[in-house]
């Protein structure tokens, strides 16, 4: 099998795994989930018309033509507080004072500000005019009772959340979060509870995708470090399979010691691809099995693993919790300097950012050997070198993808 591109496997990847069912939780516990209902409005907001200022509630006919030369005076016949119901009809000649967020008497069709104004003894005076209809909030303006203001697949955010506040949603139903396993292979490895060995290499991997799993909201299980024997090997993959998603990292190479592919296919894993043409990442492996589940081999380089984790593995898991939004936000960007790519492969450059008066620039985070893990520590950003370029020049622009929440203007979703 020939290897897949960037894009290939990520299209491959999608089609392979599926939307998971639906929960109900608690509305605080819905942040970050994606609705899996629409969600209609039960009452009007605001439920009649609200002045937006503190000011005078009127009727703009009478003050259509004041000006601070000619002001006009009027009447103060009522003052309405938030919360207060108006007491009076506002007819010609008068005005009643308003707080903001207070319910607009009848017979007015414009608020002033009160900065507008000025007070004599009970009359208000009108130095200049709005607008006709100016400063009120209509009844129904952000709520109308019946209609939809949520689709499902709304992703919660705090906005989305206060409104599902607003219509009493004290349960939401969501899309599930997938359950996830982290497993390393590899008799090379040293756990973090275990002594140091001066012989070893830390796994740095299984806690790098935990991370990465959390930022996605998901609480991944850790399995530990299974051994370069066929048997242990076998055994923890065995359990890993029984969560949704597997993320195996090490193994999934061609060596006379690599035994995750054998043992997958064993297991009765239908693998359907395990290299795909990029740098850092080239030995990634994907299959699923009959009863829904995913495996990711992951490269045994951390920074490989973890660029390999953005570009396919959270993507997948984005579409399983209901996310129609499943790659990074990408900006483009110059470049500060020569970058080197890779001629039939997508090249992915950790970089960090800034601006100028131009735009955005990109600087590599030095070093990018896939196990230079301080370069993937310091990166803001994975800056990608198409695979039919052998590199980019100082100046040029190129697609880089965020890998933190920056103040962007021009990020869109986008597949590489």
């Amino acid at each position: 099998m020939s290897d897949f591109s960037v894009a290939e496997a990520q299209a491959c990847i999608l089609k392979h795994v599926q939307r998971l069912g639906v929960e109900t939780v608690a509305l605080h516990d819905a942040l970050g989930r994606v609705l899996a209902e629409d969600v209609a409005a039960n009452r009007n907001h605001p439920p009649y018309d609200v002045s937006a200022m503190d000011g005078y509630a009127l009727r703009f006919a009478d003050i259509a033509h004041a000006t601070a030369d000619k002001p006009v005076r009027l009447c103060v016949v009522d003052d309405i507080r938030a919360g207060q119901m108006p007491q009076v009809l506002v007819e010609q000649g008068q005005a009643a004072r308003i707080m903001t967020g207070a319910p607009t008497p009848a017979g007015v069709d414009t608020v002033i500000r009160v900065e507008d104004t000025a007070v004599d003894g009970d009359d208000v005076v009108i130095l200049t005019p709005p607008q006709q209809g100016a400063n009120i909030r209509p009844l129904g303006e952000n709520l109308k009772i019946g209609r939809v203001v949520f689709q499902q697949n709304t992703m919660i955010t705090p906005g989305v959340l206060a409104i599902l506040a607003m219509v009493k949603k004290k349960q939401v139903s969501v899309f599930a979060k997938p359950t996830v396993a982290i497993l390393s292979t590899g008799d090379e490895l040293e756990g973090i509870d275990e002594p140091i060995d001066e012989n070893k290499i830390p796994d740095a991997n299984a806690h790098a995708l935990y991370a990465q799993c959390k930022s996605l909201g998901i609480e991944a299980t850790l399995l530990g470090i299974a051994k370069d024997d066929e048997q242990d090997l076998k055994a923890k993959l065995a359990q890993g399979l029984q969560y949704d998603v597997l993320l195996a990292s090490g193994g999934v190479s061609v060596g006379h010691h690599d035994f995750v592919r054998p043992t997958l296919e064993a297991l009765g894993m239908t693998m359907h691809f395990w290299r795909v043409a990029m740098r850092p990442g080239h030995p990634l492996a994907f299959g699923t099995s009959e009863q829904g589940g995913a495996i990711f081999g992951l490269p045994g380089n951390p920074v490989a693993s973890m660029v390999c984790f953005e570009q396919f593995v959270a993507p997948a898991l984005r579409q399983m919790m209901g996310q129609n939004k499943c790659f990074l936000r990408t900006i483009e960007a110059r470049l500060s300097h020569d970058m080197k790519g890779s001629l039939g492969k997508t090249m992915f450059i950790r970089v960090t950012l800034s601006r100028d008066a131009q735009g955005y620039v990109a600087t590599s985070t030095g070093a990018q050997g896939s196990g230079v893990l301080m370069s993937m520590a310091l990166a803001e950003g994975l800056l990608a070198i198409p695979a039919d370029k052998a590199g980019l020049k100082a100046g040029e622009l190129a697609s880089v993808q965020l890998l933190q929440n920056m103040d962007v203007q021009d990020a869109a979703d986008v597949e590489i």
